[in-house]
């Protein structure tokens, strides 16, 4: 349930283009690639077509929805493309076929593409790539450049993923004034994408503006949205043409935030007051509502709440929940993220778990490579269901680690504050119980010279029980190649790399 605070004061068709390809060629006669037909109908209780493909060349076959299955999706020289689709109505998609650098565009119809007026459930139920139009009021902003947002009707919610402005441009949303609590009708395609059903570069048909609207949040007089950790007081500045209003709080957030005042007129003032925070980082979106006697209107406010950052393993941080909560984690860079070209991401890893971190902030100006040993702060997100720290920031570069021979490791003055990374073969595995290898003490050679690891460790941050039994869990044998980190030092004469912290082996073959 959600607490609520009263205050008496207050169609069209869609032409197919049926042929088009890469230059100003008709496109069943470019010299490398030809086609029987460059557009296929399917009926709508689904089916199959095939076209004729005459080639001089390799050709592969590109940009497939979910909806449709092609066969093959390439080939050399002459060959029959197969299109194939379920049950479905008013779809739509352009299939490119590439040879030789020319693209031949094949336009996939099923059914006819009209626009369907809905509502919100009978678009999550509703086939992909068909056209809607849907009308609901915004719940919420995801983006501002591309317009990314949710629209809600009552009937269930759906995303808005990306919004064209008035010239049918994108990147200009604001252009629209669009705001959370405006009644909007929209169209545009479906697609599911994960879980998640999208209408996708929707065109805005119609905006009725809202008749109450949080214009600020203000803490002690200053416009801020963000409550301190000790809590207090936060007040909502409103603009309310419409009768009364109403206040809602999630129920999630009744046991730390409720109201404590309010004022009238046209442009009232709500004030909420917050409970001192124990935990992490926290928020709440409240809702504002009038009615105009006929019609209800709202707004929303999301309320933030500083916490305590959360030092944790990386296991707690990825059972965690998706939200604000600041954590802290410490562990070995074990590979940068390829596919970030800001160069910023990267993959951290205790004796606990693994896990990527998403652009944090200051990585790339500290110098930190794979290897060292660092610790970052962040909030718990996800990408298709896989967890990341996301909005984080690279807080320090604990141990630069330097990458070492045994022979250099060995030539190298004892300290506790200097860590190594070493590689060499397992030559034997010592116990220190006389009964089992319980915190894999061992030696590694590179077949000249030879070093003592006393203790080969999971990861950072192994303390206790943690340190014991990983050589049995890793399957780490004689023979095998194995990467560790570890410090100098010396015990009656004896050379040995201590605090050994796991970083990679290698099976012997």
């Amino acid at each position: 349930m959600k607490l609520k605070y009263f205050f008496p004061f207050f169609v069209a068709v869609i032409a197919a283009v049926f042929t088009s390809c890469s230059d100003d060629n008709d496109p069943t006669y470019l010299d490398e690639i030809r086609v029987s037909q460059s557009y296929v109908s399917l009926k709508t209780s689904g089916g199959t077509t095939s076209i004729d493909v005459i080639a001089n060349g390799n050709w592969t076959v590109s940009e497939i929805p979910e909806w449709l299955t092609v066969s093959p999706t390439s080939g050399s020289g002459n060959g029959t493309i197969t299109f194939s689709a379920g049950e479905g109505e008013g779809r739509t998609a352009e299939v490119l076929i590439t040879c030789e650098g020319k693209t031949q565009r094949i336009n996939i119809i099923q059914g006819i593409a009209t626009v369907s007026n809905a509502t919100c459930a009978e678009v999550l139920a509703g086939p992909d790539s068909k056209t809607y139009r849907v009308t609901g009021i915004v719940t919420s902003i995801a983006n501002t450049t591309y317009g990314n947002w949710y629209l809600n009707d009552g009937t269930g919610e759906i995303y808005i993923y990306g919004t064209l402005d008035a010239k049918g441009a994108t990147k200009n949303f604001l252009s629209l004034g669009l705001e959370v609590g405006d009644q909007v009708t929209v169209e545009g395609p479906k697609t599911t994408y994960g879980t998640t059903v999208e209408l996708v570069d929707v065109t805005v048909i119609k905006i009725e503006k809202s008749l109450i609207k949080c214009d600020s949040l203000t803490v002690g007089g200053v416009k801020s949205d963000i409550l301190p950790i000790e809590g207090g007081d936060i007040v909502a500045h409103l603009t309310c043409k419409g009768v009364g209003v109403a206040v809602e709080i999630p129920e999630e957030a009744q046991n730390w935030l409720g109201v404590v005042s309010s004022t009238v007129g046209e442009n009232p003032t709500i004030t909420f007051r917050a409970a001192p925070n124990a935990g992490g980082d926290r928020n709440t979106t409240v809702t504002f509502k009038t009615t105009d006697g006929k019609k209800e209107y709202t707004s929303q406010a999301t309320i933030n709440q500083l916490g305590a950052i959360l030092e944790v393993p990386v296991k707690d941080f990825l059972a965690a929940e998706v939200g604000d909560t600041q954590y802290r984690i410490t562990g070995v860079i074990t590979e940068l993220y390829s596919s970030d070209s800001q160069g910023k991401s990267f993959y951290i890893q205790d004796y606990s778990g693994k896990t990527l971190i998403y652009r944090a902030e200051g990585f790339i100006e500290s110098g930190a490579k794979v290897g060292d040993i660092v610790t970052v702060v962040g909030k718990r997100g996800a990408y298709k269901d896989s967890p990341q720290m996301v909005s984080g920031n690279f807080e320090s570069l604990n141990y630069a680690v330097t990458k070492v021979s045994i022979e250099e490791f060995n030539a190298k003055d004892d300290s506790k504050d200097v860590y190594y990374m070493v590689t060499g073969t397992v030559k034997d595995l010592l116990s220190n119980t006389g009964a089992e290898n319980d915190y894999g003490n061992l030696h590694i050679t590179d077949g000249t010279n030879e070093l003592y690891v006393y203790g080969c460790y999971p990861g950072y941050g192994a303390q206790g029980d943690d340190r014991k039994g990983f050589i049995k869990a890793a399957n780490i044998e004689v023979g095998d190649q194995l990467t560790i980190i570890g410090y100098k030092d010396t015990y009656k004469g004896l050379i040995e790399l201590c605090g050994g912290i796991y970083f990679s082996h290698e099976k012997a073959e």
